[in-house]
């Protein structure tokens, strides 16, 4: 039996999409170490190579999320019409299983390491279900080590990834994160990390942590950074801003070698935090939070929400000076998207504020309902000059012009993110509940 699985593609049209610096498949890959081993497994990531429809494999397995839902739709009815059985999973089938159903002989909701055995046995018996859902979840102990020799070749300028815990102990409404694995937050056993991460050593020393919050239970990571120290790894992670509260934590971090930290600021307004249930980043102010880690050679990718509800049309001005002020190393600048599954698509829904549907303009990068302190055309022009802004070449070296070990990171990150946005493709795409141009 032959198992092939697939990452739909980013569109061109969209900054991702244009991001020649790919990360690999983590997910997969580990789904891919729980699959029985006489199965032969295969990945297609369709942001580095075309999609073979012709390939031999009996079974098709596709991650969805929700920008990616109508391509990977595309792909499933293309596989389904050549007669292979195509089975659905990640965020977006999870939350909306019927509507996936419509393009699958399966669906998988939830977390697939332990129930993906049973999928492949149903395929092998010829039982295939309908819906597949384990009811309890996973034991990080019982993770299987991804298979990485599947991408091999493959183009990644970048392999060296490895999650240590998964979900978020905090509920932010507009996160998915916490809708899918709800507020559980699982650490795995820190031998078995180790173990991984000394054979990574021998690949590069370079390391992504790929948690969405490597913190959340800070004496677990106060141990990790403790052993991780001696492998003398330079890593990057997410973490909240919070992070900084805890002097010990971020002096540990940083020995251990953190160099970059994705850190959601999300806004500088704190209406707009208390909405959202960011409410920890109002215990120190932003400024202050930037310093801290600088001091300890932590450069920031910085990610601010635009659009929550006190937002107004001067806050990308206000944000483009604090970036410039607090000499913030990177920045991402993503529209509000009320995403299935989310306690923000259930508000805007109910004040009938959702003006589409349409999965492939939830990338963050256009406006998919109706903001409150500003049109809709108003956010997606103050999207469009804060990010144009903030990737110009004067922003780059106004923010970068200081002696940090963090450069060699965000040097070339920087440079990479100006360039895609300089080759991204806005169209114009009609959204025919509003006849809104977006």
């Amino acid at each position: 039996m032959k198992v092939l699985f697939v990452v739909p593609g980013w569109s061109s049209s969209n900054l991702w999409g244009q991001m020649k610096f790919k990360f690999p498949p983590l997910s997969v890959l580990t789904l891919a170490a729980s699959t029985p081993e006489e199965v032969e497994v295969y990945i297609a990531d369709e942001n580095l190579e075309k999609i073979d429809f012709e390939n031999e494999a009996d079974l098709i397995g596709i991650t969805v999320m929700t920008p990616q839902a109508v391509r990977a739709y595309e792909i499933a009815d293309q596989f389904r019409g050549k007669g292979k059985k195509v089975v659905l999973g990640g965020f977006h089938v999870s939350h909306l299983p019927e509507e996936a159903l419509n393009h699958a002989d399966a669906v998988v909701i939830g977390e697939g390491d332990r129930i993906w055995k049973e999928v492949i046995k149903g395929f092998q018996e010829s039982k295939l279900k309908k819906i597949y859902k384990d009811d309890k979840l996973v034991s990080l102990s019982e993770i299987k080590t991804p298979k990485r020799d599947l991408i091999k070749g493959k183009g990644y300028l970048f392999t060296n990834t490895i999650q240590t815990t998964r979900g978020c102990p905090f509920d932010c409404e507009f996160c998915s994160v916490s809708s899918f694995f709800g507020r559980s937050y699982r650490t795995r056993p820190i031998p078995l990390v180790i173990e991984e991460l000394t054979r990574l050593r021998q690949e590069s020393v370079f390391l992504f942590l790929v948690d969405d919050n490597l913190v959340g239970n800070r004496p677990y990571a106060k141990t990790l950074f403790q052993e991780m120290a001696s492998l003398q790894f330079k890593w990057a992670s997410h973490a909240p801003q919070s992070f900084v509260n805890d002097e010990e934590l971020l002096e540990l971090a940083s020995k251990s070698g953190c160099m970059a930290l994705f850190v959601g600021f999300e806004s500088l307004t704190q209406e707009n935090l208390s909405l959202m249930g960011k409410k920890t980043n109002l215990e120190i102010s932003p400024i202050e939070a930037v310093k801290k880690f600088h001091d300890h050679g932590i450069g920031l990718l910085a990610s601010f929400i635009l659009g929550y509800d006190h937002d107004t049309p001067d806050t990308f001005e206000k944000i483009l000076d604090f970036c410039h002020q607090a000499k913030i190393d990177g920045g991402l600048f993503p529209i509000l998207t009320p995403y299935p599954g989310t306690l923000l698509r259930e508000r805007l829904k109910k004040e009938g504020r959702i003006l589409t549907d349409q999965w492939d303009l939830y990338d963050m990068e256009h406006v998919t309902f109706n903001p409150r302190g500003m049109s809709p055309e108003k956010l997606q022009e103050g999207f469009e000059w804060l990010n144009s802004s903030f990737l110009s070449w004067g922003s780059i070296f106004r923010r970068l012009f200081k002696m940090n070990r963090s450069l060699q990171i965000f040097g070339p990150m920087n440079f990479g993110f100006h360039k895609a946005w300089k080759k991204r493709i806005r169209p114009k795409i009609n959204c025919p509940e509003t006849s809104l141009i977006i």
